[in-house]
């Protein structure tokens, strides 16, 4: 907090963020959104409410956003993670996030039964519709994926191989710029 102790500073909050990079052979799911400027890829997934256990966090964004019952699919674990630290349009000052991006194996007949479309509320309580693309992950280094973690995807050898390294690196208003 600064002189005012009412007024947060940037940063000086910490959430946590599930995300998973769900799998069906070479391909993964990504949500994209078209906005009027810009089109952009996350990956499924969202914030981890007060007190929320990761997993079940993860099971309820992947069910809201996929309707995937994780249960239902191989893995689950943690490939990950991502420090965000960037200022973004608004009135309320950032926080910082944590993105924890999980890894998880579906089969093409569970991929036939998923969402086709997401929808994600925004704060003045409207909708912005999200589109669910299967991309071969190698393709993904030249897409704009936030948080950006298209190269390091690309570069896997495969959809299951090990990672050595759960940190990627932070994302800073030095590196990105907010679509």
């Amino acid at each position: 907090m600064t002189g005012n102790a009412s007024t947060p500073v940037p940063f000086s909050r910490i959430k946590i963020r599930v995300g998973a990079l769900v799998f069906c052979g070479d391909d993964v799911a990504l949500i994209r959104r078209d906005r009027t400027d810009s089109t952009h890829y996350t990956p499924p997934g969202g914030n981890v409410e007060h007190g929320e256990d990761l997993r079940r966090a993860l099971a309820r964004e992947l069910a809201e956003e996929l309707d995937l019952d994780i249960d239902q699919a191989e893995g689950g674990d943690l490939l990950w993670v991502i420090d965000q630290r960037v200022t973004r349009p608004g009135p309320t000052p950032p926080p910082r996030k944590l993105h924890l991006i999980h890894r998880l194996h579906i089969t093409p007949a569970l991929r036939a039964t998923l969402a086709e479309t997401e929808l994600d509320e925004l704060p003045d309580g409207s909708h912005e519709t999200g589109v669910i693309e299967w991309v071969d992950y190698r393709k993904t280094a030249e897409l704009p994926v936030f948080p950006p973690i298209g190269p390091a995807l690309a570069a896997l050898p495969d959809p299951r191989a090990t990672v050595t390294d759960a940190a990627l690196p932070a994302v800073t208003d030095e590196n990105y710029t907010w679509l």
